[in-house]
């Protein structure tokens, strides 16, 4: 049976992954969601106003109330910078499997960032919520995101062709990975990840 326990603070060497706020619309906007380069490795079309980033950041902020709802802001200790959000979504209560996404501002791949939130969330939804499995999938001309899969243990299980379509219309073949709690902890020690269940920090709106 899957632990759901919201969305609570996580830490790690560089990050803090936290609940999103109202006031991190324009970030939000600025760093991925406006980015053409971001958007071409989503369902989604990039933003072209605030207003759009605004609307989709107020709903996320209103589905906290929602103790299966998780997702989070990445935001980088060292000066405050929100530079993408990570989310576990589709829980199948009766297999206790679930999918994790994320998105990364351009300015900031390439530096270890993408991974170190996708090892905290994977090791939170394995120790924390009792998570069976957790799966991920990729476009597969974007095949940096699978390397950041492979760090944290997850395996490439297949390819399913044409299993989305872009904003542009564009249809895209894309890499699915996966990994099981009993392997993940067979290929990683245990990350020293602070869980904080208090969320007074994290409802100023």
């Amino acid at each position: 049976m899957i632990n759901f326990s919201g969305t609570p603070k996580i830490e790690t060497d560089r990050l803090i992954l936290r609940r999103m706020k109202l006031s991190d619309a324009q970030n939000v906007f600025d760093h991925w969601l406006s980015d053409q380069r971001v958007s071409d490795n989503r369902v989604n079309a990039a933003h072209t106003a605030v207003s759009e980033t605004t609307v989709r950041v107020a709903k996320i902020v209103s589905d906290y109330a929602n103790k299966e709802f998780c997702w989070w802001a990445i935001e980088r200790k060292a000066d405050g910078e929100l530079i993408g959000e990570i989310d576990l979504y589709d829980f199948n209560e009766t297999t206790g499997n679930c999918e994790v996404s994320y998105s990364i501002g351009y300015e900031w791949w390439n530096k270890g960032y993408g991974t170190e939130a996708l090892r905290a969330i994977v090791e939170f939804g394995f120790r924390h919520m009792n998570i069976h499995k957790i799966t991920a999938a990729h476009n597969t001309d974007n095949p940096a995101s699978g390397k950041v899969m492979a760090k944290v243990g997850m395996e490439q299980e297949g390819t399913i062709r044409h299993m989305i379509r872009n904003a542009k219309g564009q249809y895209k073949d894309c890499a699915i990975y996966g990994i099981i709690h009993e392997d993940y902890f067979k290929k990683h020690k245990l990350n020293n990840i602070l869980i904080n269940y208090s969320w007074g920090d994290d409802v100023d709106l």
